[in-house]
């Protein structure tokens, strides 16, 4: 497939892709993020693997563009961390978390109603 990214042209092919990243260790995802062989990488490693060229040279949205056309899976900054947001508790539950159970605390204080 033939794509542009940072101005150049590129014929892109799947299996190409997946070859050209079959050694190369993935580096912890702080942005967008592509899979490629049940592998999560950092899509700027991967468009500077596929590209050659240096990560400020192209942005990541191009990179997402070209590979979820090849047919890759592509997350986003922002579903990758709307899952960690979703189990985060409010300030109510955690104090009430540390504070336990009404019968916890009866137990504690040795009163009973």
């Amino acid at each position: 497939m033939r794509c542009v990214i940072a101005r150049f042209p590129f014929d892109l092919y799947k299996d190409e892709v997946e070859n050209s990243m079959k050694g190369i260790k993935p580096e912890p995802v702080t942005g967008d993020a592509v899979v490629i062989s049940r592998r999560v990488y950092p899509v700027k490693q991967v468009g500077e693997v596929i590209t050659r060229q240096d990560r400020r040279d192209f942005s990541s949205a191009e990179v997402v563009r070209a590979l979820s056309k090849l047919g890759f899976t592509c997350r986003t900054a922002e579903t990758a961390v709307a899952p960690a947001a979703a189990a985060a508790r409010t300030p109510l539950e955690t104090a009430s978390a540390l504070l336990g159970t009404p019968a916890a605390a009866e137990e504690r204080t040795g009163d009973s109603l």
